[in-house]
């Protein structure tokens, strides 16, 4: 509970003050002066005690959520939410959704044939939606996974790489590739890959084809014309599922030309079976000071605004 150091037990503190959490050798300790102050603390604590005695080993991810939950003053309860399994591994890893933002992406995924998942870097957007599709492949939902990116710099920069086409586009499609071989074994990822039951392509090759019984992951779609999204959101074919995702907040695309991504969720959030899930700064779960780094590029983005 305390973590390595007593590591967790600071976490929890700077987001409890003025609550003051006291670790003795067989409890813990809670003063404060404000009674709902303290017994919210006392909550969050014994929901992450749950998961403890549920044989869940605490990630910092998990304690920095609580703690930001404790500075909101948030009673929102947090087991269910910080305890949801999505899939595990080949190495016996479980992936779950961390935050309750997660956990409603991850609902929506279930709930949708095509999904949008929005949010900045380190929110699990695609790392999550990569896990829903091993579960569908795995549990015969679907027959194959298709993963594309669009390659905005598909001009003079990709020429200069070494290598035919495939090795050209490689380097757009390796966070894909990652994220693949962190969920199944070497050799399991490669005979999916060598036999087309996982496919990794850059979006320009999804055009005029009819996408069957297939999960589809769309990378990176704030690099999409409004062109392209239409190309690849009418590929979908029966019994197949769609996720696209994206940080509406970078584009790579040339300066003034429109995203796809953007003009798709204001014109198809109303249409049912489509889901639209934002994820925000609290979302992240990669280290503490990349939380840090997207809440202050969003307080700038604010300012230059008003």
């Amino acid at each position: 509970m305390l973590g390595p150091h007593d590591e967790h037990l600071a976490i929890l503190q700077r987001g409890a003050q003025p609550v003051v959490i006291t670790a003795t050798r067989d409890a813990l300790l809670l003063a404060g002066d404000d009674d709902d102050t303290v017994r919210r603390t006392q909550r969050v604590i014994g929901e992450l005690l749950y998961l403890l005695e549920r044989g869940q080993p605490l990630s910092l991810s998990q304690v920095e959520y609580a703690a930001h939950s404790l500075a909101g003053a948030s009673d929102q309860p947090l087991a269910e939410e910080l305890g949801e399994t999505v899939l595990v591994t080949d190495r016996g890893k479980p992936i779950r959704a961390r935050t309750p933002g997660q956990r409603r992406y991850v609902k929506a995924l279930e709930t949708n044939t095509i999904t949008f998942g929005l949010g900045p870097a380190g929110t699990g957007k695609t790392y999550l939606a990569m896990a829903c599709a091993v579960r569908a492949l795995r549990t015969k939902s679907v027959s194959r996974i298709i993963l594309c990116r669009p390659a905005v710099e598909a001009g003079e920069r990709l020429g200069f790489l070494p290598g035919d086409l495939q090795a050209k586009i490689d380097p757009y499609l390796r966070p894909l590739y990652d994220a693949l071989y962190d969920m199944e074994s070497l050799e399991r990822a490669q005979r999916h890959l060598e036999r087309n039951v996982v496919e990794v392509a850059p979006l320009a090759f999804m055009r005029g084809r009819t996408l069957n019984d297939s999960f589809v992951i769309l990378d990176e779609a704030q690099n999409t014309s409004p062109e392209q999204m239409k190309m690849f959101l009418t590929r979908l074919g029966f019994g197949s599922k769609a996720v696209v995702t994206g940080d509406q907040t970078q584009t790579d695309l040339p300066r003034n030309a429109p995203s796809g991504l953007n003009h798709a969720v204001d014109i198809l959030g109303d249409i049912k079976g489509i889901g639209i899930c934002r994820l925000g700064s609290e979302d992240v779960v990669r280290h503490e000071l990349v939380q840090r780094i997207v809440e202050a590029y969003d307080r700038q983005g604010r300012a230059l605004d008003e």
